[in-house]
């Protein structure tokens, strides 16, 4: 049986470890501009998904002037389709605070799915990011 635990990053070394999965998902797969991958990072509560002790997905959220948003989720090819994606947007969704009444992404157009799990309701024109096209979403909180 397979563990995967999503955890709050609480170190250099476990930070590092999320950096190499998205550097991996973002700038070698999808080929995002390296600098556009790496800002943000030290106002960003970062998270770390791991199955048996092996490092496969990362994300993060950070306070903006909008609301809260959750960004960067990524997750090793060799481990999609195991709910990853599932656990670190629940893992996120749980640490943000009461007070969080805004909460928003910017969601790849094959990650809008998995959003909407979550009550993230898609909003405006569908755009492009890094090359990518996006949809930003939004889930409302009473």
């Amino acid at each position: 049986m397979e563990a995967l635990l999503v955890n709050k990053i609480k170190n250099k070394e476990e930070l590092e470890k999320a950096f190499a999965i998205r550097k991996k998902v973002f700038v070698e797969e999808q080929n995002c501009p390296p600098e556009l991958e790496w800002e943000n990072e030290d106002v960003s509560t970062h998270f770390l998904a791991e199955i048996n002790g092996i490092p496969c997905g990362a994300c993060r959220w950070r306070k903006t002037d909008a609301g809260y948003k959750l960004e960067r989720f990524a997750v090793l090819k060799e481990f999609r389709g195991k709910r990853i994606g599932q656990a670190l947007v629940a893992a996120a969704l749980a640490d943000l605070p009461e007070s969080a009444r805004y909460i928003y992404l910017n969601a790849q157009l094959d990650a809008v799915r998995l959003y909407s799990r979550f009550g993230f309701v898609a909003e405006g024109e569908q755009f492009e990011e890094a090359g990518i096209q996006h949809f930003k979403m939004v889930k409302k909180v009473l």
